[in-house]
């Protein structure tokens, strides 16, 4: 999996207690921009770090008897930002931002900057930049009817794909197009879903996922050349930090791979069934899966408890289809993996909220992304036959 800040699940943050605690910082010097970079990784590894000592409970349901979404998104909107943005991640060596360093950290950047200072009531007056609102679609049920018959055509299609094959020295690269939900407490004290806009975020890693590059400009926080994903320690790969040397030594029976994910994953997330879900979300997203695997995986998915059949999705850049779906209980948000109604392809992932919950209003789409070029190349920041080598360094 690609080791860059993407997202866990949001979790308020106690901002008074953060106050209380810290001393009082003086007047930012940095930009609201950067405040808002660091703002999002310093949360991501707050997030990350509550996330793994959560208690396993999770309800064990047939059927989704959540509402998800249905069709009419514009194509804008997409996965939360605070959860990492599920940014891919390596969660075994994740920075640890807490006591000293997280005091530190926030101190730098200022209390008031977590809310979007602007003020003395620490609430922004104006979005963040590049910001625009969520889109609201109608929620509607998913369903378990039809969904053992669109899994062995969408397992059937991924054992059949024809993949790059990557070979020594050579690299993985995928393209998307993304976009991450902001949320924004206005000067009112209400809160209000923004997202940002649609934008290409594109990474590259080597097969055994000892070097990578990423280039997603829009963020502030990565610069327009990109951000290094190289692993200088090289430490053992597993289901949260996963190669593609990795990968293919996974099982490729559904039964053996669903015991390992819940073995492995064991007190994350928003229960079991929650995590095993997002784990095979996070395999399928920015990576190159060896098309067995990936057919084993959709498989093993289709048994957890709470997954549907969405009859249509839209992901990122417009395009329709039907989606594999599972509600978090814990939040209510559902997230659905798009495929092309014909050929079965996998297209990309929708988040929309289901319920009223966190300030943020049923039906917002809290995230979306489209996978639009998968290929192996002879180095990062090297682009496939037709679209151009990226940009030199700086």
């Amino acid at each position: 999996m690609i080791r860059t800040p993407r997202r866990r699940r949001e979790e308020p943050l106690d901002h008074a207690e953060l106050a209380r605690l810290l001393p009082a910082p003086g007047d930012p010097e940095l930009s609201s921009d950067r405040l808002n970079g660091l703002e999002e990784h310093l949360m991501t590894e707050i997030r990350n770090l509550t996330s793994d000592t959560a208690p396993d409970a999770s309800p064990h349901t047939a059927s989704d008897t959540s509402p998800g979404a249905s069709t009419g998104a514009p194509p804008v909107g997409a996965p939360a930002r605070n959860r990492a943005p599920r940014p891919a991640r390596r969660p075994g060596r994740r920075p640890v931002l807490v006591g000293v360093a997280a005091a530190l950290v926030l101190a730098a950047a200022g209390v008031a900057g977590l809310a979007g200072s602007s003020g003395g009531s620490g609430r922004a007056v104006a979005p963040p930049a590049g910001a625009v609102p969520a889109p609201v679609v109608q929620v509607v049920r998913g369903s378990t009817a039809g969904l053992a018959g669109a899994v062995a055509d969408i397992s059937g299609a991924a054992a059949r794909a024809e993949l790059p094959e990557p070979g020594p020295g050579q690299f993985l690269y995928v393209r998307s197009e993304v976009s991450w939900l902001v949320s924004w407490e206005g000067a009112d004290g209400k809160n209000r879903s923004y997202v940002d806009e649609i934008h290409p975020r594109e990474v590259w890693m080597s097969p055994d996922g000892d070097k990578g590059w990423l280039m997603e400009p829009y963020k502030e926080a990565v610069d327009r050349d990109g951000i290094t994903l190289d692993d200088p320690e090289g430490g053992g790969r597993t289901l949260n930090s996963p190669s593609y040397d990795y990968l293919r030594t996974l099982p490729t029976d559904p039964g053996l791979l669903l015991k390992k994910i819940y073995d492995e994953t064991g007190g994350m997330g928003n229960g079991p069934d929650q995590q095993a879900f997002s784990t095979i979300g996070d395999l399928l997203r920015e990576q190159v899966v060896p098309p067995k695997l990936a057919a084993g995986l959709y498989r093993a998915a289709a048994r957890i408890p709470g997954v549907v059949l969405v009859d249509d999705s839209v992901d990122a850049v417009g395009r329709h289809g039907v989606a594999i779906a599972r509600t978090d209980e814990a939040d209510g948000a559902r997230t659905e993996w798009i495929f092309d109604r014909e050929t079965y392809t996998y297209l990309g992932e929708r988040t929309v909220q289901t319920r009223d919950a966190e300030g943020i209003e049923a039906g917002t789409v809290r995230g979306r992304t489209a996978v639009t070029d998968r290929a192996v190349v002879d180095a990062v920041k090297q682009r496939p036959a037709g679209l151009g080598d990226a940009p030199p360094s700086a």
